[in-house]
């Protein structure tokens, strides 16, 4: 298998890994990604896949451009790794990351950054595989987040989250906040879905939607494409199914 690159000349034509189904729900959501990507290769996103139909890739992007609350300059921030099914403990994620790394340096990036957590958590890379790798944690953001470094220059200051994120709080502190993006195929959907559920509760929600980098690095969770607040304090990134979401409402309001 080779590494390949999804692009404004082809992504027109080109599967991404996060969406692989043919059914018409999966079609619309990689529509929606696809826009999101159109509208980021300016802005310098990187979206490399192996070219076999399977769920492995890696997703980065410049940190002045990227959607999450994180500070620094001329590094590479990795969005998303993925390697899931029978393609892993091939050393695919291994294969990624290396290509990430080589392309980095090429563009003259002082460093790699990654937002991963304490421990094994949904939808986050272990940070025990970036560790294994050279990365080292340089920051932590409330309640569980962490930012791993790959120095690769030796020089310049480390990254950081925005003291905001490093709080774990919005605004609206009334009910539910579900802060996302469209960076991730399902976010929208699963967000109005939890949003009717809180509606069939009576239960109070706003839903705000990011519609640039800035909105994203002055609003988004560390984790960038999803954070769900409850009385204005951050809860989690995890994306539920409608019953594991109405337990877990159950849990904070009861």
């Amino acid at each position: 298998m080779e590494i390949i690159s999804i692009d404004d000349t082809n992504i027109d034509t080109e599967h991404i890994c996060c969406c692989i189904g043919n059914d018409k729900d999966n079609q619309r959501r990689a529509q929606t990604k696809k826009v999101w990507m159109k509208d980021r290769f300016s802005d310098g996103l990187v979206f490399r896949r192996f070219d076999e139909r399977g769920k492995f890739f890696i997703e980065y992007m410049p940190i002045e451009k990227v959607w999450k609350p994180i500070v620094g300059k001329k590094m590479m921030v990795i969005n998303c790794l993925w390697v899931s099914g029978k393609f892993k403990g091939k050393g695919l994620s291994t294969q990624l990351l290396n290509d990430c790394i080589q392309d980095s340096k090429s563009k003259g990036m002082d460093g790699i950054v990654v937002v991963s957590s304490d421990k094994v958590r949904p939808f986050l890379t272990d940070k025990k595989f970036y560790l294994e790798h050279g990365f080292r944690t340089v920051d932590k953001a409330t309640p569980y987040f962490e930012l791993l470094f790959l120095n690769l220059k030796k020089k310049g200051e480390p990254p950081s989250f925005t003291q905001n994120a490093k709080t774990g709080t919005c605004s609206n502190k009334k009910g539910f906040t579900f802060i996302y993006s469209n960076q991730c195929p399902f976010m929208e959907d699963y967000v109005n879905l939890l949003s009717d559920t809180l509606k069939n509760r009576g239960i109070p929600y706003q839903a705000i939607k990011l519609q640039d980098h800035e909105e994203a690095q002055n609003l988004g969770s560390p984790f960038g494409t999803l954070g769900i607040y409850y009385q204005g304090e951050f809860k989690t990134h995890e994306l539920m199914t409608e019953k594991k979401f109405s337990s877990f409402v159950e849990d904070l309001t009861s």
